[in-house]
């Protein structure tokens, strides 16, 4: 049994890393030690206690590396793994299983050491960067192998592997299978994030908590002053921090325990799914109508109809030449009725609660009480209303198996704008109560930055959509793009909604228009290379 759940999570895993988005992958865990390591005179940081931060040793570094590769890979890698059974369905290899021995919780099971093993290579690679980056730092040139790579191992691999049950269990329940679950993940995500960093939780919460009270008694011990408390998250400085010594904690046989009861967690949730998940097993799925005891449709049967071979059976009318000749195509507006087509495509099961909401945060923006409210509160609230239709954009078409045969019609470029058009349509309807208020007030600047975001964000779903060919990465990059706005963070303002007056402040429609045009051209050249590539 047990290489028989080996050999599926590892054929299951290197199908994962023979395509192309695997290297993307490793290259993000690259950039993340970069951000998690950042030099001394950087104007971010990551892990700090008050306005100290820890010498770039092996033990500090391990640390850093590690809680932010439990804090953002058990984010991201969620939208990662998160496609396992989809897949299975889709290459109708799940049914093949469905036909094999193999038992339910071990496909589950299969299933959870092949997420597992992806977000632990990215783990892996986070890992090596940090030994790079100590080094380049040159704070410190002695390489601790243990204190380096103790934290992976005790607190980034738990929360990796729960990250990985969880998305399996998302998969196997029909509600969190779509794209609510993707959203549903975002808001505990940041639940975790923050209240999984106290005292007194389950299983120690994130593991930080120990940490942070190592590090207080180090500099305790050092007699030197934090002036703050323990922060783990990107962080903007305005000054450098001071540094102190830290040698790394020894983790208690209760926080071992109880990182290990984590994993046996996570295992759990993993194979929980194996008692309603049906394996793609057709004898399993029973239809409403079936279960009624009436048959389901397509299945009725019908008395056979006897034709007598000696009445001739009179042929359909076939149309002449002439006639074809004289019917002439309808001119007209023809980008406009794509554009009414494209339209109706992306809000195809849209149900009436969402219009009554899009209706809902119209009037909030209407009636909010100064702009500052409209630009930092209404106009976030309306632009993260949208989001599973915006998915959509560039995505429907390999999605549903229809990409080949739209592929044969002309005037693809027409077509790609008409659809870049009717996500521009939704964000403009979305955003239309904070729209009047800005004009209603004439206010230039967050006119200019309300144009900017209408443009960025049909432009952005678009181009991730066309990209990766799949919803899930719009949903993935757009939430933690649209919390930095809505939390005031200036990453990048793409709403104009940090209004503090300064020049970037002003720079910021103009570029988010830039990034708009470049994304759009990037949508128009990815559909060129592909069909060069099939020619």
């Amino acid at each position: 049994m047990v290489r028989m759940l080996t050999g599926l999570a590892l054929a299951d895993f290197r199908d994962r890393i023979r395509r192309p988005a695997y290297a993307v992958i490793l290259a993000a865990a690259v950039a993340l030690g970069y951000v998690a390591v950042p030099a001394a005179d950087s104007s971010w940081v990551i892990l700090q206690i008050g306005d100290r931060r820890g010498v770039y040793n092996s033990a500090y570094v391990g640390m850093a590396t590690a809680l932010a590769g439990a804090l953002w890979i058990s984010l991201g890698g969620f939208y990662l793994v998160r496609n396992s059974l989809e897949r299975d369905r889709r290459t109708r290899v799940g049914q093949l299983l469905a036909a094999t021995p193999l038992r339910t919780w071990e496909y589950l099971a299969g299933k959870f050491l092949s997420n597992l093993l992806l977000l632990s290579s990215m783990l892996g690679v986070l890992a090596v960067t940090a030994v790079v980056m100590q080094l380049a730092h040159g704070e410190s040139y002695a390489v601790d192998p243990l204190a380096l790579c103790g934290p992976f191992v005790l607190i980034a691999l738990p929360l990796v592997a729960v990250t990985a049950a969880l998305a399996l269990l998302f998969e196997a329940l029909p509600l969190l299978r779509t794209g609510l679950g993707n959203a549903v993940w975002f808001c505990g995500w940041l639940v975790l994030a923050t209240a999984g960093q106290g005292p007194g939780l389950p299983f120690d919460g994130l593991g930080v908590h120990s940490v942070a009270r190592s590090m207080g008694a180090e500099l305790a011990a050092q007699h030197l002053d934090a002036h703050g408390a323990f922060s783990l998250g990107l962080t903007y400085l305005e000054a450098p921090l001071g540094r102190f010594t830290w040698h790394g904690f020894t983790p208690t046989a209760g926080y071992v325990l109880g990182r290990a009861a984590l994993l046996l967690l996570a295992v759990a949730l993993a194979v929980l799914p194996a008692l309603w998940f049906g394996r793609f097993d057709p004898a399993r799925v029973r239809r409403p109508q079936e279960a009624a005891g009436r048959p389901a449709p397509g299945t009725e049967l019908h008395p056979p109809v006897l034709l007598d071979a000696s009445v001739p059976v009179p042929a359909a009318p076939r149309p002449t030449v002439a006639a074809v000749l004289r019917t002439r195509p309808r001119q007209g507006a023809v980008l406009l009725r794509l554009w009414a087509g494209e339209v109706r495509i992306l809000l195809q099961g849209v149900r009436w609660w969402w219009w009554l909401g899009s209706a809902l945060l119209a009037l909030l923006g209407l009636c909010a009480a100064s702009l500052h409210a409209v630009t930092r509160i209404a106009l976030p609230l309306a632009w993260i209303w949208p989001l599973l239709i915006w998915s959509r954009l560039g995505s429907q078409r390999p999605e549903h198996d229809v990409d080949a045969l739209l592929a044969a019609c002309p005037a693809v470029h027409r077509r790609v704008l008409a659809e870049w058009a009717a996500g521009l349509t939704v964000t403009v309807v979305a955003g239309l109560g904070p729209l009047i208020r800005l004009l209603a007030a004439a206010d230039p600047l967050g006119l200019a930055g309300w144009a900017g975001g209408a443009l960025f964000i049909p432009s952005l779903a678009l181009a991730l959509g066309t990209l990766s060919r799949t919803h899930r990465l719009f949903q993935a990059l757009y939430l933690p793009l649209w919390y930095t706005v809505a939390n005031g963070l200036p990453v990048f303002d793409f709403m104009g909604a940090l209004r503090d007056g300064s020049p970037r402040a002003a720079l910021q429609p103009p570029v988010t228009l830039a990034v708009a045009a470049a994304l759009l051209g990037t949508v128009f050249l990815t559909g060129a290379l592909r069909r060069t590539g099939r020619d």
